[in-house]
């Protein structure tokens, strides 16, 4: 089992993967580097998620397991201008308060997925990044004390957030 971190950089596609329980990546991204059934995702919201990039912070802020091969989609899911193209099915095992998580910033010294401190965001700039396993033990371990139920945390979510899914 692999852990990636799922990279969701706007609320509204948050709350459709958290209701949901779907993945859904970008057209023309390669399969390569992004998750497999069983593996597990840490989900992250970049400091842009929730469109106060000043105020809120990149966080680790779900869990969840992929139960799905990554497929092509019979929609595409659309947000925005954005066609998302393929997809997976994923167990969200639990999510941190709207707005709290694991402050990614804070351990990049300790992550050996960022070689570079100095330049560390820009290995953000992708859909899902695969963790060393060391990585994916500290930021779990990290995570953990901070999650609740899915069904529980949901609706704070998701409330005020319309999605679009390309029907």
């Amino acid at each position: 089992m692999a852990t990636h971190l799922v990279i969701i950089s706007d609320r509204e596609p948050l709350a459709w993967v958290l209701r949901t329980q779907r993945m859904a990546f970008p057209a023309g991204r390669a399969a390569t580097g992004l998750p497999a059934e069983g593996d597990q995702a840490l989900l992250y919201t970049t400091r842009g998620c929730y469109r106060n990039p000043t105020r809120d912070r990149g966080r680790v802020m779900g869990l969840a397991v992929v139960t799905s091969p990554i497929e092509t989609l019979p929609e595409p899911v659309v947000f925005g201008e954005r066609r998302f193209t393929s997809g997976c099915a994923l167990r969200v095992e639990g999510l941190a308060p709207v707005r709290e998580g694991v402050v990614l910033a804070d351990l990049v010294p300790r992550l050996e997925v960022f070689p570079d401190e100095r330049s560390w965001s820009v290995r953000m700039r992708r859909a899902s990044l695969p963790l060393p396993p060391a990585d994916a033990e500290l930021l779990t371990r990290e995570l953990r004390p901070l999650l609740g139920p899915r069904s529980e945390r949901l609706a704070d979510y998701t409330r005020g957030s319309e999605w679009h899914d390309g029907t």
